[in-house]
């Protein structure tokens, strides 16, 4: 009748098992675990001074009117259009009625 055998006990080994060095594998690197920015805020205040200037002007006219006379003889028919546009861009300067800063 043979021996009880141990589990993983080979019969040929009577020594107990020697343990080699471990082998060393170069190191890993894994993705950096980055946590979100820390938010600072920081102020800073500039004073700018800003001069509004409200010049004004007068201009003297003086008109010379030419008056053309047109004449047409002729029996065809003559047609004169003139398109005119006025814009105000402002109040226009009273120079008779002064006003508090020159508007």
């Amino acid at each position: 009748m043979h021996a009880h055998k141990k589990w993983g006990h080979h019969p040929s080994f009577g020594c107990p098992p020697v343990f080699c060095p471990p082998q060393v594998y170069p190191t890993m690197y894994d993705l950096p675990l980055v946590s979100p920015p820390q938010q600072y805020v920081k102020t800073n205040l500039t004073n700018t001074v800003v001069p509004h200037i409200h010049p004004s002007h007068t201009t003297n006219v003086n008109k010379h009117m030419i008056t053309h006379e047109h004449y047409f003889p002729h029996t065809e028919s003559v047609v004169n259009e003139c398109c005119e546009q006025h814009v105000m861009c402002g109040v226009p300067h009273d120079p008779c009625c002064p006003r508090p800063f020159g508007f």
